[in-house]
């Protein structure tokens, strides 16, 4: 079956893309990609035309579709690995086309919906590689009927927020806060935000999906049987196939919700109220929501401080937020005028740090703020962490300078659902989950990026008595190669149980044996990918 392409454009197109590219990703040799690109328009015939969305280095759009979508400027210096082409897939048949050809042709592929992937790895391999960029796959078919909404993998979370807002103002979806987030990592590896605590993760509301396997073929719950669908939700979309769109069970909010965010330095005694928070937020009604976010600021006299702004979610209103803030934990000390009652929807907003009052179609907007670089690492914390130990991180936080964590309660709906539901493990017996983020934007260069590192490691190590052991658990999204990676393309097993024990605990095996089932020859695969037996 031929494709109905007019034979000369093809053929110029082709020609065009190949003239230039007559030596390989890292040697002189004949190069992979000149079969790839001939390859794509020979499979899956849709009528849309594959190399009109496809992009080589000697495109002159290249680089800014490439850049469009890096989170972490660590990985776009001039000496990351670059793809050899990306496809900014824009029909199913796309995506079908660029998996068969790359696997055909001896390319990895590196799957990119939002760009988020803290360590690259969804625009970055060192072998040579495809970017299948999920941007455009944006659509966001809601349905107050059945509670339901169907979301493309590159729709960014604020933009679902806002098409569930259009139609209903009585329903949500628990997620993430940062709007720029796409849906396909993010559901895929779990997808944790404020309604945690009433509703779970995301993937504990998401009843379908759609995914490409590594043989091209497109598959539902239905086709793809419980054992992907249950491995696709937390256990990381990018090791068994590409997620094309998940349908997401709508939640119930009240019309007005209440939100707060009170700080608090280390003049004002903010440790005391610290250690006390460890103690309340993971048993309180599973309506409220209360993140600590240690970090450093200037004081007013210039100097840097350690402060800590405690933010609020809650299922009502202020009336009743106030007496229970004030019986559960006085030490905070909430007044009504920190409290603002809004929609849910507003209250996205204000998650993301915007001024009350700002429009919610900013939760359209798809660059978001300048890019840093970064470092991040997580905990899970089983025990509240003592005083002192609190002191000392605060004083590392202060050598640091450009840090904050975030310490995210469970409890509530999250310790209901059992360990082995979902991928996903890290339910009962958490109190809460720690987040450390280290980043900066004017330091360029290999001296600053190894600094910055060298002390979040070292923040991180001295936590390691005082949270989970054996293993230390670690939260899937908020991606660390320190913890284990296969690198150099090795799919080592008993590299990747290191790993894949930190972010699944018992459920790797099981994952393992997915993988063995959907792609057994491990064409999907990545520094921290589920290998198969």
């Amino acid at each position: 079956m031929t494709m109905k392409f007019p034979n000369s454009l093809l053929a110029l197109l082709i020609l065009s893309i190949l003239s230039s590219l007559s030596v390989s990703w890292a040697t002189s040799e004949p190069v992979p990609i000149n079969g790839f690109l001939q390859c794509l328009p020979k499979q899956f015939h849709s009528g849309r035309p594959i190399l009109e969305v496809v992009y080589t280095p000697q495109n002159t759009s290249f680089r800014s579709v490439l850049m469009a979508r890096i989170k972490n400027r660590r990985f776009s210096s001039p000496t990351t690995p670059k793809p050899l082409a990306i496809v900014a897939a824009k029909h199913e048949s796309h995506v079908q086309a660029t998996i068969v050809c790359a696997k055909q042709h001896g390319l990895q592929i590196r799957i990119r919906s939002g760009g988020h992937d803290y360590e690259g790895l969804s625009y970055v391999s060192h072998v040579p590689f495809v970017v299948l960029d999920m941007f455009h796959f944006q659509s966001v078919d809601v349905n107050v009927k059945d509670e339901s909404a169907w979301v493309e993998s590159g729709a960014t979370l604020g933009k679902i927020y806002y098409k569930i807002a259009e139609k209903t103002k009585v329903h949500g979806f628990p997620a993430g806060v940062c709007p720029t987030v796409g849906a396909g990592g993010h559901f895929s590896g779990g997808g944790y935000g404020n309604l945690m605590r009433k509703y779970g993760l995301s993937i504990d509301n998401i009843v379908d999906a759609k995914l490409v396997d590594a043989n091209g073929r497109i598959l539902d719950r239905k086709s793809m049987g419980e054992d992907i669908f249950w491995a696709l939700r937390g256990g990381g979309g990018a090791s068994f196939g590409v997620i094309l769109s998940w349908k997401l069970k709508l939640v119930r909010v009240p019309e007005k919700v209440t939100v707060f965010n009170v700080t608090r330095t280390l003049e004002q005694g903010v440790t005391d109220v610290l250690y006390k928070w460890q103690f309340v937020a993971p048993v309180l009604p599973k309506d409220l929501f209360l993140r600590a976010r240690p970090e450093i600021d200037n004081n007013t006299e210039g100097k840097k401080t350690a402060e800590v702004s405690f933010i609020g979610h809650f299922l009502g209103q202020t009336d009743k937020l106030l007496p229970l803030m004030n019986e559960r934990f006085p030490e905070l000390g909430l007044r009504r005028k920190d409290c603002h009652e809004v929609s849910w929807i507003e209250s996205v907003v204000f998650w993301d740090e915007f001024p009350l009052g700002t429009p919610v179609t900013i939760l359209l907007n798809q660059t978001g703020t300048a890019i840093p670089f970064f470092k991040a690492k997580s905990d899970y914390v089983k025990k509240p962490i003592p005083k002192k130990v609190i002191e000392y991180m605060f004083k590392a936080m202060l050598e640091i300078g450009n840090i904050w964590t975030e310490w995210n309660p469970y409890g509530g709906r999250m310790s209901e659902i059992s360990a082995s539901a979902t991928p996903y493990p890290h339910r009962a017996g958490n109190l809460y989950m720690i987040q450390y983020y280290t980043s900066w934007y004017q330091d360029e260069g290999i001296e600053a990026t190894n600094r910055y590192i060298h002390l979040t490691r070292k923040l991180y190590e001295k936590m390691a008595p005082f949270v989970s052991r054996n293993p230390r658990e670690a939260f899937q999204n908020y991606r660390d190669l320190d913890i284990g990676a296969n690198l150099d393309n090795q799919s080592d097993l008993l590299t990747a149980r290191v790993y894949g024990s930190k972010y699944f605990k018992g459920n790797f095996e099981r994952l393992v044996r997915v993988k063995t089932v959907v792609d057994p020859h491990n064409f999907f695969k990545h520094e921290q990918s589920i290998p198969p037996i």
